[in-house]
């Protein structure tokens, strides 16, 4: 074995992080007798020979030495190097992938390229590992033969043949998965391998091969699904409660029974993955449910109502971890598709309650990120945060503490329940940096905060971590509009530190502009500021001076010269300025009229704003916005705002078509799959909002 190894140039080679001089080293630990030392070989592997699926030169050098390992069956754990194998032949780049290649990237399409071919042609090595005496051989060898071997028929036949002799539960499953991976790949096999899926619903066969089977169908199939998918899945989900104990294949990288544990193994990343997933599956009857379900769920794609039905089922279960996955596959659909979630969401807020934390810690994460569409959880949610004071505010490890997650949802409803653990956030040492835009949430009735919030602000320290002290603070009395507090708010201003020294006087800046004519003990300051034309910190200034004095002749011609900035960002900021004075900045109209065709998309779009609202004139501005809806589906709700304060006749018919199109769509204008941000969905409710009311107006009627 490893015959030439030593005559590969190793050190000229490079992988993810640094020389390949050490590659011969961790494919002799893939190996090793030692698990630890497997374990440790696998993971550099993963960690720098194929580093996040990238394929250099030594990765390609790699490959021979892996079918050496992979077919000698006294090496262990040859399931980890099949699975290694697939990972490196296995990326496709479509014609459109290699058209958006840049010459920085084209060596390393050309590894890929290699790689796949290379690999490819060995993958013959992979069918008699299909009937290897190792599950976990077996597990892995269906998919390398569906996703590398270049005659998928003949693959196609194998597996079929072998589900009707293999009697281990899991790599059943994962025959099932390598046929749908076969259809995805190679179209003209959908029909055969739909019809052989089909029957494997509908036959007589264990619940989970049965749901493995629709899984695979709404991947590559959809149209073969039968009509009632949802009771039949339900049904399964039933039948695989009853299971007596947990089924499937050992752990990867796990001992057989009798082996003797390293004493000391070494701490790797793989090694903790391995351990979370273990954790994870603990107890599970059939721990593989979840990725089947999963799978069904992507195939079902904007089958909105159906999914929403199999998850309020799921979440009624008696099975803590089925009700587990739900909150985290409702997650997914709901930050991904729009619809009617009223049911599901007071079926998730039920969790709460549960006496398991993990369940109730999903529940509360998914509402956390829900604002107003968690309003059926509400009660729940308040029972939640009342409970348990201690949950109130979390301390880590590194970094600074913040709020729950089940006080953040409350709060994001804007509900005064949230108040109580607001005010205990108040008190800790450090306030959480969450605290300031909770209490926007929440407005007016935030108010009896407004105290506590301007006496930590006035004994706030201002070093180097003023920021970090002040910036909450400053958060809550922006949204409270508190004036009161603004002597304590010049304090900050005057004496801001240079670190993060611009972040401090922005938020400063913008708490005295909430303040308006209560903020006159801060005007020197304001005109100070204005003396450094250009600057977005002069445009905020302005803005300030502006909420406070009324005067536009004192700051157009400060932000005239922000408009004219190089910097894009003060541009921006500047042209929003001018936009919020209205007729009274009528005289730029020329000059926000010139940047229509600016460059910078988000510059246009300001400058097309303030444009209609110094001017009054639309006509100029649609357009422009239009196009950019179009070019970046980011900018929408910026743009739908000013539709909706421009109405349906300032609007015109060719807003209202792209308004309808938006209010039909089923996916979310944000959403990327397997990307969910913070306030996605809070993002795209408020466009939908928003297009309705450019849409209706003050009088219309909702459009069907």
């Amino acid at each position: 074995m490893f015959a030439g190894i030593e005559e590969v140039d190793w050190a000229s080679m490079e992988h993810a992080y640094g020389p390949a001089d050490d590659v011969p080293a961790l494919l002799r630990g893939l190996a090793s007798a030692d698990p630890a030392e497997r374990e440790h070989a696998l993971d550099g592997m993963y960690g720098s020979v194929h580093h996040q699926g990238d394929v250099y030169a030594c990765t390609l050098a790699c490959i021979p030495f892996l079918f050496e390992l992979v077919v000698d069956p006294a090496v262990p754990d040859r399931g980890d190097i099949v699975e290694l194998l697939t990972s490196i032949g296995g990326i496709d780049l479509d014609e459109d992938d290699e058209e958006e290649l840049d010459e920085d990237e084209a060596e390393g399409a050309a590894n890929y390229a290699m790689a796949a071919a290379a690999v490819s042609a060995g993958a013959g090595v992979f069918f008699p590992l299909m009937a290897d005496a190792d599950p976990c051989v077996r597990l892995s060898a269906p998919l390398a033969l569906a996703t590398l071997h270049d005659d998928p028929a003949r693959v196609l036949a194998l597996l079929r043949k072998r589900l009707a002799v293999e009697a281990h539960e899991e790599v059943r499953l994962a025959l099932v998965e390598a046929a749908g991976r076969l259809a995805l790949r190679h179209r003209p096999l959908t029909g055969p391998v739909a019809d052989w899926l089909s029957r494997l619903a509908a036959e007589a066969n264990p619940p989970g091969l049965r749901l493995a089977a629709l899984a695979q169908l709404a991947r590559c199939a959809p149209h073969s699904l039968p009509g009632d998918v949802v009771p039949l899945v339900t049904g399964l989900l039933r039948q695989l409660r009853t299971l007596p104990g947990p089924v499937g294949a050992r752990p990867r990288g796990a001992e057989p029974p009798g082996a003797a544990a390293p004493e000391a193994a070494p701490v790797t990343l793989l090694g903790q993955l391995r351990a979370l997933s273990a954790e994870e599956n603990a107890g599970r009857a059939a721990p593989w449910t979840a990725d089947l379900l999963r799978t069904l769920h992507v195939g079902l794609d904007d089958r909105v109502a159906e999914r929403t039905a199999l998850l309020t089922d799921q979440l009624r279960s008696p099975d803590p971890w089925q009700r587990i996955d739900a909150v985290r596959m409702s997650d997914g659909l709901i930050g991904g598709w729009r619809g009617s979630y009223a049911e599901l969401v007071g079926l998730v807020g039920e969790q709460l309650a549960s006496p398991e934390p993990k369940l109730a810690e999903a529940a509360s994460h998914l509402l956390e990120g829900l604002f107003g569409l968690a309003a059926p959880a509400a009660d729940a949610l308040a029972a939640r945060v009342a409970a348990d004071p201690g949950a109130w505010v979390r301390e880590w490890a590194s970094g600074r503490p913040t709020l729950g997650s089940a006080v953040k949802a409350l709060a994001r409803l804007g509900d005064a329940r949230a108040l109580p653990a607001l005010a205990a956030a108040l008190d800790c040492p450090l306030v959480p940096y969450d605290v300031g835009p909770c209490i926007g949430h929440l407005g007016e009735a935030a108010r009896p905060l407004a105290g506590e919030l301007r006496r930590r602000l006035g004994e706030a320290v201002l070093d180097e971590h003023a920021y970090d002290r002040a910036g909450p603070l400053l958060t809550g009395l922006t949204a409270l509009r508190a004036g009161e507090a603004a002597p304590e708010v010049l304090r900050v201003l005057r004496g801001t530190p240079e670190f993060r020294g611009e972040w401090l006087r922005t938020a400063a800046l913008r708490a005295l502009a909430s303040f308006g004519p209560a903020a006159r003990c801060a005007v020197p300051e304001l005109r100070a500021l204005m003396r450094h034309p250009g600057t977005a910190e002069a445009t905020e200034a302005a803005e300030a001076l502006w909420a406070v004095e009324g005067d536009a002749g004192a700051v157009v011609p400060a932000l005239i010269e922000g408009l004219e900035t190089p910097d894009v960002y003060a541009a921006r900021a500047a042209a929003g300025a001018l936009g919020r004075l209205g007729e009274r900045a009528a005289v730029t109209a020329p000059r926000l009229r010139a940047l229509l065709c600016h460059e910078e998309l988000w510059l246009r779009v300001d400058a097309a704003i303030a444009l209609w609202e110094v001017s009054g004139r639309a006509a100029e501005s649609v357009p422009v916005l239009l196009a950019a809806w179009e070019q970046n589906r980011h900018v929408r709700v910026r743009v739908a705002e000013c539709l909706a304060r421009m109405g349906p006749a300032g609007a015109g018919s060719d807003a209202a078509h792209v308004l309808l199109a938006e209010l039909t769509s089923v996916r979310r204008h944000n959403a990327t799959d397997g990307v969910y941000g913070s306030h996605d969905t809070y993002t795209d409710e408020k466009l939908l909002a928003l297009c309705r009311r450019a849409l209706l107006g003050k009088t219309g009627k909702e459009p069907t």
